[in-house]
């Protein structure tokens, strides 16, 4: 059997239409891999072999029929385990769900199987996508696929360390303040948080809410394009969905160039958050990329000073929707973080959260008046490198000690308070051999755009070579 384990998604596509490979042989490629690391990594962390072998054989099945293929056809791809998934279990990372087998996909996961692509598993979270590093009650933690002692980010570093470790060649995954983004960074791949209602979200606790999204993770833009075109577009579930033209996410790739483009860089976003001098060398060292590029690139920033007060406000309130009513009966059993931010927005008052709300609109017309003369900002998608698994977060930069706070995840947070698309695309590496992410951000639906910067910097950047090699299980792969 050849090696098909690193193969992207868009080839595979072409290898099916070709007859030169088969669903059936990439699953069990993928499944074997999934065998010799998964061990080490812990990434994917309910595995659906019976299931996806089933579908595996019978799209090669229809393979040999010759009948018209959807985009996705035969393409594995894993389920982030906060994401119903019909039939498999699903338990948000939490003891309180440990058992729990959903009856229904949810839309995202009925629109990937709609286009061909087979679950191959579910990838783990911490408990209910809560927190910068990905470890729960249920499973244990997910180590980063670079260095096994270090944490692979937070919360959707399960399907991260997958994509990274050749499991899958794509996986989905949810971001409220960077669950994407900063995951993608740590183990050096790609995350899209992509415009609040571009990816419809059912079922939702908050049909309207406008910080947590659900994007597509890979580890080619390409991929990434190929996966949200099926992933977007309206559905009346999702109150907040609108109308797209997936075919602008799909030829982003094909016209990848930035040339006199106005591109802003900020290492730190005004000094929202203390940025590791070694991350800041490789970020800056990218922002070069663009000018070889020749785009125009200026170091601007738009004022971001409320942000931290915005997060402060607006996060309460989100906690408070989603988990005051387990407080009562399982306090003793939710994760620390999750009670404690809990409980600070049981204690906001009304006028608190119509403060923040007040307070994130003028925050919006700042940064949008900052746009209206620039095509992008660029930023360092993590102010730091991974941090130890130990730690339940950032807690040192640069030798000084971090703040308790939400300052740790301000570079991609303030993309969330603002709503604007921003993709996380591998940029280089630490001298410790540790991925480095660049943010790109666009203008509001602007996805096409941070899209096509992606693809441009990638041909000009290219890093699908950069592969960790197999585990070790002796801390470093």
């Amino acid at each position: 059997m050849r090696d098909l384990t690193f193969t992207p998604a868009v080839e595979l596509a072409k290898l099916y239409r070709a007859r030169k490979a088969s669903p059936l042989e990439v699953m069990q490629t993928l499944l074997a891999r999934i065998d010799q690391v998964n061990p080490d990594v812990n990434a994917i962390v309910t595995l659906a072999r019976e299931s996806a072998l089933w579908d595996a054989r019978r799209a090669t099945a229809a393979l040999k029929r010759g009948t018209p293929l959807p985009p996705l056809f035969g393409v594995p791809v894993a389920i982030k385990d906060v994401t119903p998934t019909k039939g498999i279990r699903t338990t948000h990372g939490s003891k309180l769900y440990e058992a729990h087998v959903p009856d229904e996909d949810a839309l995202v996961v009925q629109r990937l199987r709609a286009a061909g692509a087979i679950v191959i598993g579910k990838t783990n979270t911490p408990e209910f996508a809560f927190g910068p590093n990905t470890v729960n009650a249920v499973f244990g933690a997910t180590r980063n696929p670079w260095n096994l002692a270090l944490t692979s980010g937070g919360s959707s570093g399960g399907s991260a360390a997958a994509l990274a470790t050749g499991m899958c060649p794509l996986a989905e995954g949810t971001d409220l303040g960077g669950s994407l983004r900063g995951p993608a960074s740590y183990c050096g791949v790609i995350g899209f948080r992509t415009t609040p209602g571009l990816v419809p979200r059912y079922p939702s606790v908050l049909a309207w809410d406008t910080y947590s999204v659900e994007g597509p993770m890979a580890r080619t833009t390409a991929d990434a394009a190929l996966m949200l075109a099926v992933m977007a577009g309206p559905d009346d579930r999702s109150p907040i969905s609108y109308e797209i033209d997936p075919r602008d996410f799909t030829a982003a790739g094909t016209k990848a160039s930035v040339k006199g483009w106005r591109i802003a860089w900020s290492t730190a976003l005004g000094g929202l958050v203390p940025v590791d001098d070694e991350v800041r060398a490789v970020f800056e060292r990218a922002v070069g990329v663009f000018n070889s590029l020749n785009a125009r690139v200026e170091n601007a920033c738009p004022d971001m000073r409320d942000v931290p007060e915005i997060v402060r406000l607006t996060r309460g309130l989100l906690m408070v929707a989603r988990h005051a009513d387990k407080l009562p009966e399982h306090r003793a059993i939710l994760q620390d973080g999750l009670v404690e931010n809990t409980e600070l927005g049981l204690a906001l008052s009304s006028r608190d959260i119509a403060r923040g709300e007040l307070l994130r609109t003028q925050q919006w017309e700042r940064v949008r008046t900052f746009l209206e003369v620039r095509d992008l900002l660029v930023t360092p998608t993590a102010a730091t490198p991974p941090f130890p698994l130990d730690q339940p977060h950032v807690l040192m930069v640069n030798g000084q000690p971090l703040g308790k706070g939400m300052q740790r995840s301000f570079l991609t947070y303030a993309v969330s308070v603002m709503g604007l698309p921003a993709i996380s695309i591998p940029c280089g590496f630490t001298r410790d051999g540790l991925p480095v992410g660049l943010q790109i951000i666009g203008k509001r639906r602007g996805e096409a755009a941070v899209l096509r910067a992606a693809a441009a910097f990638e041909a000009a950047h290219p890093w699908a070579h950069h592969r960790p090699p197999v585990l070790s299980g002796k801390g470093n792969v």
